[in-house]
């Protein structure tokens, strides 16, 4: 009689490789599933799937999501100029949804009785993983070693010895998990409320000094070009990434509220993330009408805080990603980009939907649509109201 199938979600790091061996120990035919949402190149997820293979687990696959996780999650999160609060561009919180939905379909297609994880039971992605589990497949069960066992990264290590693997884990002091929208860096100071992250910390290190500019397409809030080159967004991203991680831009430590309700610290670096929610909410800024960017900031917030904790299953994710993309109707443009070590400047844009146009008027120099005597009037009515409220109440 064949033991239950588990499917585990494999990364290859330290956390996984753990599952991989502590799940075989209890009798049950491993199956590891690498979901890749930018975070892997070729060679890396071919190398991750022989090491599986090597650690003696029945079947591996790698399932391939970035452009799904562009398509169905990034573009939106560019549309809301989404930074959680204002500092995290969700780099992880965001992926982790396409990888637990991609891990938990195939988890239903090979007939899988559990499905394993390697979050610890102090993090957000316990939540995470466990809630979409739950929903796309609710009858099969949920088994997590590090969180069940609170095993600490030395005990792991200590365990993976005694099976003879053999791997450096040199960088275990940090938890690093790399992806399509950026890199996140956790451990020691981190854990701290005082202390910032090494530059050795960082997987990209600066590499260049000076300065130099780039150029961002956009139509209709949609990433198509870079430095006048038509590309898709995913290759813009990537292109962008390499370019601007050389100067160390996009750092950042954030302090946030965790699902669980503790509060959290993470290191991350998210160069080509941050360089182009700050160009696309510029090109916003001039295509966009005053209530069309209060209301769509007020949901996108939203939008980025339900994704942050899980929720993205959730039916009014789709509603508020159609109010977004109706509002990029008009967001057509370039952007300029002055990139330099550790900081970068946007410079300005142009776009033929740019609603500070001089025939109307120029700030602070011509009134071409009014005349002085407008203004008069449209004060003294603007002021009424507040003018009566001073009156009656002496103030």
């Amino acid at each position: 009689m064949s033991n239950k199938k588990v499917v585990l979600a494999f990364s290859g790091g330290l956390d996984t490789t753990y599952c991989a061996f502590y799940l075989q120990g209890l009798n049950l035919d491993v199956y590891t599933a690498l979901v890749n949402t930018g975070g892997f190149t070729a060679e890396q997820m071919a190398e991750a799937e022989s090491r599986a293979r090597s650690y003696g687990v029945v079947e591996h696959v790698n399932l391939e999501k970035t452009q799904d996780f562009y398509d169905e999650c990034l573009k939106y999160l560019i549309y809301g100029n989404v930074l959680k609060n204002n500092t995290y561009p969700l780099s992880v919180s965001a992926e982790r949804a396409f990888q637990a939905l991609a891990i938990a379909k195939y988890a239903k297609s090979i007939n899988a009785d559990y499905i394993a994880h390697g979050s610890t039971g102090a993090g957000n992605d316990q939540v995470r993983f466990d809630l979409i589990f739950q929903i796309i497949c609710p009858d099969v069960e949920i088994i997590t070693p590090i969180r069940d066992n609170k095993l600490s990264r030395q005990a792991e290590i200590e365990y993976l010895k005694e099976k003879g693997v053999n791997i450096s884990w040199e960088k275990a002091k940090y938890s690093i998990n790399r992806g399509l929208w950026g890199t996140s860096v956790g451990g020691d100071e981190t854990l701290t409320s005082n202390l910032t992250l090494p530059e050795e910390a960082y997987p990209s290190q600066v590499e260049k000094d000076g300065s130099e500019e780039v150029e961002l397409s956009f139509d209709k809030g949609q990433l198509k070009g870079l430095n006048g080159k038509t590309m898709g967004a995913v290759e813009v991203i990537e292109t962008l990434n390499d370019i601007a991680s050389k100067y160390g831009i996009g750092r950042d430590v954030h302090v946030g509220d965790t699902i669980i309700g503790i509060k959290g610290r993470v290191g991350f670096e998210a160069a080509a993330p941050v360089v182009i929610l700050k160009a696309h909410h510029l090109l916003e800024k001039h295509n966009l009408t005053k209530w069309q960017q209060h209301w769509k900031e007020q949901l996108a917030n939203w939008y980025g805080m339900l994704l942050h904790e899980g929720q993205f299953l959730d039916p009014v994710m789709r509603d508020i990603e159609v109010f977004l993309e109706n509002t990029q109707r008009n967001v057509t443009g370039t952007v300029k980009v002055k990139l330099a070590p550790y900081r970068f400047q946007v410079i300005g844009i142009e776009s033929d939907k740019d609603l500070m146009s001089s025939d109307f008027g120029q700030y602070g120099e011509m009134n071409n649509g009014w005349s002085g005597e407008d203004v008069k009037g449209f004060t003294k009515i603007l002021a009424n109201q507040t003018k009566i409220y001073s009156s009656i109440n002496n103030d």
